[in-house]
């Protein structure tokens, strides 16, 4: 995520959604938690750090609010806000027992999240109130989710802890733009890219399923983790090329 943007006074009322948004679901994440930390048999602090995560995101997001040149935030940034609070939910489950509820409630929302990627997008385009805010938005959101199945994958020792590059590779990405300037490049949104990115999502979910055991889930999590690697080789590769 970009730094140093220059503050906006114009995106006041933008930033004031932004952070309702943000308090509305983690009051949403705690109420839930409440609900079905029984059922999940997890323990008490499930709820605060879905809800922690969630905090996180939101705040994220306000560090790149002047890339949404709109008043407000749009039914596709709503979407993307949805699917932000189910990644939160997957986030609070690392850390807690290693059981097929645990594991099916983060594949359950995994699921979710990838059945509706592309939506936000579609929305945006319909109300024609597409943002590089709302791009980067709906990455980041993919990106954090693919690192949390990746660590339940290997919490849940469906893969050894290779697995978490697949989690990593994108902020390994981001690290090297401050390295090397060339890394840090434009580069334009390629159909590729995002299905490699829902394929992740659909894969990680699959490895991490109570029915797929291993070596099956090892099998799928290696091939996950070879997709992902060579859409991100095919990146820097563009980036090289337009380095001058």
């Amino acid at each position: 995520m970009p730094y140093g943007h220059s503050y906006n006074a114009a995106h006041v009322p933008l930033r004031i959604r932004i952070v309702l948004a943000g308090a509305i679901g983690c009051l949403l994440l705690i109420a839930f938690g409440r609900v079905t930390q029984s059922w999940l048999e997890v323990s008490e602090t499930y709820t605060w750090k879905a809800a922690t995560a969630f905090a996180a995101m939101m705040a994220a997001a306000l560090v790149f609010v002047d890339e949404h040149p709109f008043p407000r935030l749009g039914p596709a940034n709503r979407v993307t806000i949805i699917r932000a609070l189910l990644v939160a939910l997957a986030a609070g489950l690392i850390g807690e027992p290693e059981t097929p509820r645990v594991a099916a409630a983060a594949v359950a929302a995994g699921t979710v999240v990838a059945l509706l990627d592309g939506v936000d997008g579609w929305l945006a385009r319909r109300s024609r109130m597409a943002s590089a805010f709302g791009g980067r938005f709906d990455m980041e959101t993919d990106a954090l989710l693919i690192m949390v199945l990746s660590v339940l994958v290997w919490q849940h020792d469906k893969a050894a802890v290779w697995i978490l590059a697949a989690g990593l590779l994108r902020y390994a990405f981001v690290a090297a733009g401050w390295l090397l300037p060339w890394m840090a490049g434009h580069l334009t949104p390629t159909r590729r890219a995002k299905t490699v990115a829902v394929l992740s999502l659909v894969g990680l979910s699959l490895a991490l399923a109570p029915f797929v055991a291993r070596p099956l889930s090892t099998r799928v999590a290696a091939v996950t983790l070879a997709a992902l690697a060579w859409s991100f080789a095919l990146d820097v590769r563009r980036l090289w090329r337009q380095r001058d």
